[in-house]
């Protein structure tokens, strides 16, 4: 039995899973943090799920933009907390003004957009590197946000 509806194909094919530490996830679920930092480049493109990593990064929550971000939020570990669009990736070139305030010199930059927080967080393993989720996941994420298509 599929868990997708309609015409999305298998869930390996449209989407990929991103962890990302607390606060940095909830971060980009506010809707400030375009652009996460990676060591190497990634060439997905598309529809990722953000999920919130079992770590927080203690040091970022004394860091100011941080902080006034992520004022009176949850900080959720150990589950999708939403979804956005990986519209590219790049590198700013040495010497050059970082291209947000969220970017890290020298690290890859993941740019994002379209981001869609999910109601409720669910629970799931994420891991290193751009991870296909399982369809029950995906069918728990349409449930939240049923018009989401590739």
């Amino acid at each position: 039995m599929s868990t997708h509806t309609g015409t999305l194909p298998a869930a390996g094919d449209w989407i990929r899973g991103i962890s990302v530490r607390q606060p940095w996830a909830s971060a980009i679920v506010a809707g400030a943090k375009a652009i996460e930092n990676r060591p190497q480049p990634w060439s997905w493109r598309g529809l990722v799920l953000l999920h919130a990593g079992l770590q927080i990064d203690r040091p970022a929550l004394r860091v100011p933009l941080v902080a006034r971000t992520i004022r009176g939020r949850d900080l959720p570990t150990g589950a999708v907390i939403g979804v956005a669009r990986l519209t590219g990736c790049h590198q700013d070139p040495d010497g050059s003004p970082p291209c947000t305030e969220w970017a890290e010199p020298g690290r890859w930059h993941l740019e994002l957009a379209d981001v869609q927080e999910l109601a409720l967080p669910i629970p799931a393993r994420g891991q290193l590197g751009p991870w296909k989720p399982t369809e029950g996941l995906v069918a728990q994420i349409l449930q939240q946000l049923p018009n989401l298509r590739p």
